[in-house]
């Protein structure tokens, strides 16, 4: 019987082994692997790469400095800055003499908090500065359709003037003012501060009466008109009511001065001074018709040397003529 089923399973014997032969080698050649692996993790040198955020910004900066450099690069220059170093950390970094200059980097004060930088350009000319606010525009003082009419008239007599600013001065001023230095060829000395209203009655009374007027007492004409005062913030002598003077509406002449070099004194002349009584007696008479107010010599004390005119308004138009 033992014969028999030895005969009838020859190969049985034979398999086991072999199974048996393939476990033990898997379990040797794991073992084998394990001691490999770790022999060879045993000869790696341990590398000291320092804490995580100063390893990423030296690495984040190497990279920043390479991309800068290769895009600035003339095409000739790019085989040199291929060649590049290993750093300790096994980052590539180009040769130094490629580098370009770092972009400085301000220190965040402590009020800023940690870890806050501010960029700085390297050049102090790129850097923004606050410019001053613009000047802001000069008030615009509308001039009304009448100044614009006088102002108009004016010119065509050929009077010379200025503008001036308006004049507050309490209750006295101007809105609008002139300085006129000449009439004509008739110069004014000094030039005299005025409404627009006053130095065009004044151009006219000069142009139509008292240059025609000199020419048939005397021969010649008008070279100077002489004037004491026109703008000035007064009141009428012992009283309180403002003098026109302070409205820039009157203006007092003291001499004329011909072109033939002769003065003629605005006061009361001698006896026999026939052509100067005639002349001043003119003068008065032909300015009534144009100014509102006509004093001078033989008035009173303060008018014995100067005519006063002005275009004060009265109640019916009235005129004072003496």
């Amino acid at each position: 019987m033992g014969d028999h089923r030895r005969h009838r399973f020859p190969g049985r014997p034979n398999r086991l082994a072999r199974l048996r032969a393939g476990a033990m080698l898997a379990v040797l050649a794991a073992s084998a692997a394990a001691c490999t692996t770790g022999s060879v993790l045993s000869l790696q040198p341990a590398v000291d790469v320092g804490p995580p955020t100063a390893s990423i910004s030296r690495v984040e900066t190497a990279a920043a400095a390479s991309q800068m450099e290769v895009a600035a690069a003339p095409a000739q220059t790019l085989d040199a800055q291929a060649e590049t170093l290993a750093t300790p950390n096994g980052v590539l970094a180009p040769p130094a003499e490629t580098m370009t200059p770092p972009v400085q980097v301000a220190q965040a004060s402590p009020r800023q908090g940690v870890g806050l930088q501010t960029l700085v350009p390297s050049d102090p000319y790129m850097a923004g500065y606050p410019r001053p606010d613009p000047p802001s525009a000069p008030q615009y003082n509308p001039m009304p359709s009448d100044e614009v009419d006088c102002r108009a008239q004016l010119k065509r007599l050929k009077v010379q003037f200025v503008d001036l600013a308006p004049i507050r001065d309490g209750q006295c001023g101007i809105d609008h003012p002139v300085k006129i230095s000449a009439i004509g060829s008739v110069q004014m000395k000094p030039a005299a501060t005025l409404t627009c209203a006053m130095a065009l009655t004044f151009a006219q009374w000069t142009k139509n009466e008292l240059v025609p007027s000199a020419r048939r007492r005397y021969l010649t004409g008008v070279k100077t008109i002489h004037q004491g005062s026109s703008y000035s913030c007064r009141k009428i002598a012992r009283s309180r009511t403002l003098s026109e003077h302070g409205k820039g509406n009157a203006l007092d002449i003291m001499r004329i001065e011909l072109n033939s070099g002769r003065d003629i004194d605005v006061k009361k002349p001698g006896f026999f001074s026939f052509r100067q009584r005639g002349f001043l007696n003119n003068v008065r008479a032909d300015g009534c018709q144009y100014f509102n107010t006509v004093l001078g010599p033989g008035y009173n004390y303060d008018h014995r040397n100067h005519f006063h005119f002005d275009i004060k308004e009265r109640r019916a138009n009235r005129v004072a003529c003496h």
